[in-house]
């Protein structure tokens, strides 16, 4: 194991990521000077991300020995999806047309044929990174980050398991993986602040976009209120009922399908994905919230309810935030190297699609973090346009685990052809 972190008690921990949440809310909204200037460059988002992962270089925290991810992602998060659903315009989502769909799907493409021409152009540099024989084939552990690049987790673990790369060696795909989805994240989050330019260039129409912004804008103004401590105290129980609801349906759902469906048992199945009990949790949590968006429990937005899911929202970005270790960048050049050259691939296909379709930066972020950051990144992208579009992020994010195994097979038949070229 690393050397451990100065703080390893969580309780400490968490109070540094408040500190630095606290600190970017608070510098953000100072209107002149230094501040204004730097928010105007740098998204207040990218800093609540950035902070966590400069304390975790410099060996204050680690969330190798934190459980503060797991709580955030586990408990927070499907609590947010429920109160940011709460308000949802569910036709107003179907208005927003096919363009969502197809660059998520242009994501996917991307990472599948992203793998294969990584490594034709690096083994022309450094034949020996794209090498290995039998088990400690490189493309074998490629092709687990082609399964979390698609889909998520459950996806990177049934292709560890189909392909059964050396598990000695599995910790430096991990590596690549964290560090290079945390970089493209970070440069999506860097876009966000300037989506009215990149949709500008792109000649993008997002008036259904706006369209929906308002809509759940004006709704939450009509029914806006000073909030009661009984209104809070609703709101919450709105929120983690729901999540304690998702985790008992999530564990039954998974483990009658491991139990009565061989293929979802069966690590090395393509379906083995629907036993992921995460997969399940966020979709149960995303269903209620959709449901609640039918009756008077819509009427708790105008007390805060999405402003209190923003909240875990961003407690959830400062804890992924703290698994990038900024020094790990330059620890495995070859590999890392392969890896920005793939998700270069990714990015350029989205870019080249969205000029073509006019599609807005939004759907591009999305669609890129549905396919590589999944159901922990995509609503956070998402809600950073507005809360009332995390639902957005979700739907995709469901799209990828189910593709997720499907399309890393193909890209890893890819992969291992352009090995032996």
């Amino acid at each position: 194991m690393d050397n451990a972190p100065l703080f390893t008690n969580d309780a400490i921990v968490f109070g540094l990521l408040m500190l630095a949440l606290g600190f970017v809310f608070y510098t953000e909204n100072i209107k002149a000077g230094f501040w204004r200037k730097f928010y105007k460059f740098v998204p207040a988002l990218l800093m609540c991300y950035l902070i966590p992962a400069i304390f975790n270089s410099m060996g204050l925290i680690s969330d190798k020995v934190s459980q503060l991810y797991f709580v955030a992602s586990r408990y927070l998060l499907p609590a947010a999806l429920v109160l940011m659903t709460l308000s949802i315009d569910l036709k107003g989502i179907f208005n927003l047309g096919p363009k969502a769909l197809i660059m998520f799907f242009t994501g996917t493409i991307g990472i599948i044929i992203g793998g294969p021409i990584a490594i034709l152009l690096i083994s022309l540099f450094s034949p020996e990174t794209v090498g290995g024989v039998g088990f400690d084939a490189v493309w074998r552990g490629l092709s687990t980050l082609a399964g979390s690049w698609i889909g998520g987790g459950a996806n990177q673990a049934a292709m560890l398991e189909i392909y059964q790369y050396n598990p000695e060696k599995y910790g430096g795909m991990v590596l690549v993986d964290i560090v290079v989805a945390n970089i493209w994240m970070a440069i999506i989050l860097l876009g966000i602040g300037k989506n009215q330019r990149i949709d500008d260039w792109f000649k993008a129409d997002n008036s259904a976009i706006e369209e929906l912004k308002e809509t759940v804008s004006a709704f939450a103004k009509k029914v806006s209120r000073n909030p009661t401590l009984t209104d809070l105290m609703i709101i919450i129980t709105l929120a983690f009922v729901p999540v304690g609801i998702a985790h008992w349906g999530a564990e039954g759902i998974a483990t009658f399908l491991k139990e009565n469906v061989a293929a979802v048992a069966d690590t090395s199945s393509a379906l083995s994905s629907f036993s992921s009990k995460f997969f399940w949790m966020i979709t149960i949590a995303t269903a209620i919230g959709i449901l609640l968006s039918y009756t008077k429990a819509k009427n708790y937005e105008g007390a805060g309810a999405s402003k209190i899911g923003s909240v875990f929202i961003y407690i959830l970005v400062a804890t992924i935030g703290m698994k990038m270790d900024l020094s790990k960048i330059i620890e495995n050049p070859g590999l890392i190297m392969i890896g920005l050259v793939w998700m270069a691939i990714h990015a350029g296909l989205l870019i080249l699609v969205a000029k073509l379709i006019k599609a807005p930066f939004f759907f591009l972020a999305v669609g890129s973090q549905a396919n590589v950051g999944g159901a922990a990144s995509a609503p956070v992208v998402a809600a950073a346009f507005h809360p009332s579009l995390a639902t957005v992020g979700v739907l995709l994010a469901v799209f990828g685990y189910v593709v997720g195994t499907y399309g890393a097979i193909l890209c890893t038949i890819l992969m291992e052809m352009a090995s032996r070229v």
